[in-house]
This record gives C-alpha cells, sequence and structure tokens, in this order.
C-alpha cells in the first residue's frame, strides 16, 4: 500500500509519499514536496490546489492519503487554510482520505519507534512530521 502523508501548517500541505513493503518502508522520489497556498479565498487558487494534488496522486498511484490531525482551538490549532486545504483533499474524487490522530499516532510510533534519519531517506526537515504520520499509520 503506498499512502501520502500530509502535515498541514498554516497554508503549507507538506507531504511524504511512503509505501510498506515486507515490513520495510519505502519513501519513493516525488516531484513535489509541499504545496503552498497564498490565498484560500481565492476559488481558483483552492481548485488548481486540488487538482494538482489529484493528480500527483494518481501519477505515484497512492492508495490513501493520511492527513494528520490537527486541535480546532488552543495553542497548536490549525488554521482555517489548513482545515481548507484538508477538506480540498478529502474531497478529491476516487481517493480513499483519512486524518489520523495523535492519540494514534502516539500509540504507534510507542510500539513501533521509528529510527532512521530524514537525511538518509532524501527529505527535508519541513516533512519529518508528514514522514512520522505516515510511519505511524502503516504500523498502526
Amino acid at each position: 500500500m503506498r499512502i501520502c502523508a500530509v502535515d498541514l501548517k498554516s497554508n503549507e500541505a507538506n507531504i511524504c509519499l511512503i509505501e510498506l513493503d515486507q515490513g520495510l518502508f519505502e519513501v519513493p522520489d516525488c516531484r513535489a514536496r509541499k504545496f503552498t497556498i497564498t490565498n484560500a479565498s481565492d476559488t481558483e487558487q483552492m481548485r488548481h490546489f486540488q487538482q494538482s494534488f489529484a493528480k500527483l496522486m494518481e501519477d505515484y498511484k497512492v492508495d490513501k492519503i493520511v492527513i494528520r490531525d490537527r486541535p480546532m482551538k488552543g495553542k497548536f490549532a490549525g488554521s482555517a487554510i489548513g482545515f481548507k486545504l484538508e477538506a480540498a483533499m478529502q474531497l478529491i474524487d476516487n481517493m480513499d482520505c483519512v486524518v489520523f490522530t495523535s492519540s494514534e499516532m502516539k500509540e504507534s510510533l510507542k510500539r513501533t519507534p521509528v529510527l532512521v534519519s530524514l537525511k538518509e531517506i532524501g527529505l527535508k526537515q519541513f516533512q519529518e512530521q508528514a514522514f512520522m504520520t505516515g510511519c505511524a499509520y502503516l504500523n498502526k
């Protein structure tokens, strides 16, 4: 199963493709590492994001989108733009999309810790949370 793990930060969707093959994680190369929206009230920009993201999922034969859950209020609350990006991903036709909660993620990482450096697998620092989300989801 190949997933696209997503970590939403303000107006960005940081992504990481991950595949679990015979108990080993594979992180395939991907032409995109993040999507940035400058104006979430611009309908065309949101449509463009959704179409670009859907095309990426199709091109890389992704089976499921896994979005890291964010609180709706409080210190670490997600932004309004982030929730719009989440909705745009959830509404992609013929694509399975799940929001992975922090408690599920913590429990999975506690059972099966991920002991690899981002540099070893060719990821950037801003992709760390997406990578951890994907690993935790595939190990749950």
